[in-house]
């Protein structure tokens, strides 16, 4: 708990220096740039295909004779485009994770390099292509997972439970690999992970919910439809600053933890010369 406390500080400190807030602007300006393009073209296509598909869902009558209940008839309208907004939301934030670990995150190791582990010796034990592989791979099988759980999403306590989880599970696989490529072995990493699987399984649930208040904004921008591609934008650019101070958590907490496993095992090497003497 100390070393996440203290690696949360340090992460804390360390995203506004001025180098950590420039890498927070080019993910976004491409993320900005590509979902603003696909949301241009298709929105009217989404829109319809999602109204079609709330004219065939039965328990839509429901819905709307309550608003008529409650006297919102006129919320209406809104409920296509915040489902459309919804569900685009995780394919944002996976844009921007990915653009982080294969932009942000490599800078953001060497930057810490310099400052808290010039001392740590890197031993290379991952790739950038490796990273890549890896990173596809993960955000595959978490697409797959969001999928099939996406029905439990509608019922209470999943929709809260279930996006931090599968987030966190995300985050934790792909900045970890990040965080100890330059400087871990393979066998190193892997002991790494096995050992701290839980702490930075928290790190990365803990981003997911920092990731969620974006929502709120996303939220707001189904309602207020005029100011939509102004909110998308500050919210994207939100999503990459949070995400460079999980890619600075993970950082500090990996290579706090390897040199201390590196400390350990040449404790261990001098204790067995000793006992040889």
């Amino acid at each position: 708990m100390n070393d996440l406390l203290r690696s949360f500080g340090r992460a804390l400190t360390s995203v506004f220096h001025p180098a950590m807030l420039i890498l927070t602007f080019v993910p976004f300006l491409v993320a900005a740039l590509a979902w603003g393009a696909v949301l241009y073209l298709f929105w009217q296509p989404l829109l319809d295909l999602m109204r079609g598909a709330l004219a065939n869902w039965a328990s839509m009558g429901y819905v709307y004779h309550l608003f008529d209940v409650l006297g919102f008839g006129g919320l209406r309208a809104t409920i296509a485009p915040f489902l459309v907004i919804v569900l685009t939301i995780p394919l944002i934030v996976i844009t921007v994770l990915l653009l982080i670990v294969a932009i942000s995150m490599p800078r953001v190791i060497r930057h810490l390099s310099k400052r808290q582990y010039a001392m740590l010796e890197p031993r290379r034990g991952g790739s950038w292509y490796g990273s890549l592989f890896y990173s596809l791979v993960t955000t595959f099988v978490c697409l797959i997972a969001m999928v099939v759980t996406l029905p439990l999403w509608l019922i209470p306590p999943f929709f809260a439970l279930i996006p931090p989880l599968l987030w966190g599970w995300l985050t934790y696989r792909v900045m970890t690999y990040d965080a100890l490529a330059q400087h871990a072995s393979v066998e190193e990493r892997r002991a790494l992970v096995r050992a701290h699987r839980l702490p930075l399984l928290v790190i990365g649930v803990v981003s997911g919910l920092l990731g969620s208040l974006p929502t709120a904004i996303w939220a707001v921008s189904a309602w207020l439809l005029l100011f939509f591609p102004v909110l998308a934008a500050v919210t994207i650019w939100i999503y990459a600053f949070i995400l460079v101070f999980t890619a600075l958590w993970f950082g500090h907490y990996c290579l706090r933890a390897l040199q201390r496993m590196r400390a350990h095992e040449v404790q261990q090497a001098s204790g067995d010369v000793t006992i040889v003497h």
